[in-house]
């Protein structure tokens, strides 16, 4: 694992040893990676849904009713 000195404002040091002594991390490390780990996480969520985004908005318009789109759905999932 990687060391890494860094230097947090107050408020964030503060914060980290308030979340330490509520146990709700063992450390500040601790805390550190997770919340990198949520971040990352929540990027890759936004890439994903910008993905579907994109691959909507070339698929162009439907002239399809709403009755055959539900239709054909639930053929797709054999309801």
């Amino acid at each position: 694992m990687a060391r890494q000195s860094i230097t947090l404002a107050n408020q964030n040091d503060e914060w980290l040893k308030q979340q330490v002594a509520k146990e709700e991390f063992t450390s500040k490390s601790e805390a550190v990676n997770y919340l990198i780990k949520q971040a990352r996480e929540r990027d890759a969520y936004h890439e994903y849904v910008q993905m579907k985004i994109d691959r909507g908005l070339k698929s162009g318009f439907s002239t399809k009713t709403k009755e055959e789109l539900l239709a054909e759905i639930k053929s797709r999932l054999n309801v």
